[in-house]
């Protein structure tokens, strides 16, 4: 029987931070990116929240969290919250899940806590510093007067979901709505653009370095039809050559939102990965 899923606010060093939380057991911190929320978790925490309790957290800048244009954004920044949130809810022995920019945001904070993380799963996400031409294109739009503004209106978010998944069918108005409506002021969209630009390579190569010396078990589940994040399978096959204990499902027909592709094959893989525990 699933459990229904909870929203909730906590608040940490003066920043509300809202997550989504459903089920009890094992429990799993799912981290997502640019320019979504704990909202992409949604099918998959339904279909998982009958074996573990699943928690879903909107950074701050994104979703229904605050958005302060004073804060940092860094590295270092998100570490501090997520350790206090993880602390707030008294969980030290987790499994971890990241995608897209929460990916690195996620990997600094881990490699920092390796102790309170048991297991790892990758979604497309970035984890190196050697950028492809996509991601560096995506980095200079974010600067440049005129087009970062477009990409956070929600005429860009519409294009970045719908760009970002292979099943258009399955991208409604309503979801579309949900993915806009936490950016609907110039200040909100202004934080948005802050929480990338503030990512330095210093923490990307913080975490190559440190990267290796995980030991827990690691799953690597990734759309096949990323044009978000075209070179993610060799970036994947990367995190195995240094994680040889990572085991790589890559899902054909999915694309770089692969949480709303394909939401039933990765709750699957993900029971199947968390039975072995």
């Amino acid at each position: 029987m699933h459990s229904e899923i909870s929203s909730e606010y906590i608040e940490i060093a003066g920043t509300k931070i809202h997550y989504l939380i459903a089920g009890q057991g094992a429990p799993i911190l799912f981290i997502h990116g640019f320019p979504t929320s704990s909202y992409l978790w949604r099918n998959i925490m339904t279909s998982l929240s009958d074996k573990f309790q699943v928690i879903a957290i909107d950074l701050p800048g994104y979703g229904k969290s605050d958005k302060n244009i004073e804060d940092s954004f860094s590295f270092r920044y998100y570490n501090r919250i997520l350790t206090g949130f993880l602390d707030h809810l008294n969980l030290d022995h987790i499994t971890l899940g990241v995608h897209d920019l929460g990916g690195p945001i996620g990997l600094y904070w881990m490699v920092q806590n390796m102790e309170r993380v048991h297991q790892l799963i990758l979604f497309n996400t970035l984890v190196f510093p050697q950028f492809s031409w996509a991601v560096k294109l995506f980095a200079l739009a974010t600067v440049l007067p005129g087009i970062r503004d477009w990409l956070t209106s929600p005429k860009g978010i519409k294009k970045a979901i719908y760009f970002g998944v292979y099943r258009k069918d399955k991208i409604t108005a309503d979801v579309i709505q949900h993915y806009q409506s936490p950016f609907e002021d110039m200040k909100s969209r202004k934080v948005l653009l802050k929480s990338v630009q503030r990512l330095s390579l210093k923490g990307f190569s913080e975490i190559e370095r440190k990267l290796p010396s995980f030991k827990g078990p690691v799953q690597i589940i990734y759309g096949e039809n990323d044009k978000i994040l075209p070179k993610v399978g060799a970036t994947m096959k990367r995190v195995q050559g240094i994680l040889s204990q990572a085991n790589i499902i890559s899902i054909p027909d999915c694309g770089h939102f692969l949480q709303e592709d394909a939401p039933d094959k990765i709750s699957a893989t993900i029971t199947a990965f968390m039975g072995g525990q």
